[in-house]
């Protein structure tokens, strides 16, 4: 098993002092920034876009982790890989041709991940993991954060394990120290958690209970 990484949520942070809050979380142990990308089209909520991206790139050192819920996510796919994206993940539910979308990810030198929203089983990823790099499992309905962690994700994990062991799976949506057990346990090695992390009065001992609960 993979390192286990922690990805804060910038749909958690304080757009008031974004690059503050970028820095407080790299000073926690971070490994990477996970930028939720929605259009008000496939998700009900809207929130930053390409400028965004860019700008705030400037401002953080760690990997970017985007994650695109939205509707045509190959039209975008460049502009984001441009904008300073290392890992852009879209959604199987999405309007896109999957295959295209992969490919244009891979040849632009970025890694490129498939997602899954609660409603739609594992066992359809399964024809895509050998052309990924990363699977999210949202343990949450997609679109609002602080939601509540749903225990149906952990047995599509442990599906996307069995069928891909070097497969990078990531979990977003309702992580905390206990629920990110459960989902090491299931075989996650990445684990996206906003405001668990941003809203901790010590981030470092958030995102070490996040590690610690995950790591032998």
């Amino acid at each position: 098993m993979k390192k286990v990484l922690i990805s804060p949520s910038l749909l958690a942070a304080d757009f008031a002092c974004l690059s503050g809050e970028l820095e407080r979380m790299e000073r926690a142990g971070a490994d990477a920034f996970h930028l939720d990308v929605m259009d008000g089209v496939f998700v009900p909520n809207i929130t930053f876009g390409v400028p965004v991206v860019a700008s705030i790139r400037k401002a953080a050192s760690l990997p970017f982790d985007l994650h695109l819920m939205i509707r045509d996510p190959f039209a975008y796919i460049e502009a984001f890989a441009d904008a300073g994206a290392d890992w852009i993940t879209f959604h199987l539910e999405s309007e896109s041709d999957p295959v295209k979308t992969i490919d244009l990810i891979h040849r632009l030198g970025k890694k490129a991940g498939l997602s899954v929203s609660p409603g739609t089983p594992a066992e359809e990823l399964l024809p895509f993991l050998n052309k990924l790099d990363l699977v999210l499992v949202m343990s949450v309905e997609p679109g609002f954060g602080g939601q509540k962690f749903l225990e149906s994700c952990l047995p599509k994990i442990r599906l996307l394990r069995e069928h891909a062991p070097q497969l990078r799976i990531s979990v977003d949506g309702g992580i905390n120290a206990q629920t990110g057990k459960l989902c090491r346990e299931a075989g996650a090695d990445m684990l996206v958690a906003g405001s668990y992390l941003f809203g901790a009065e010590n981030p470092a001992m958030a995102v070490r209970s996040l590690k610690e609960s995950t790591e032998e």
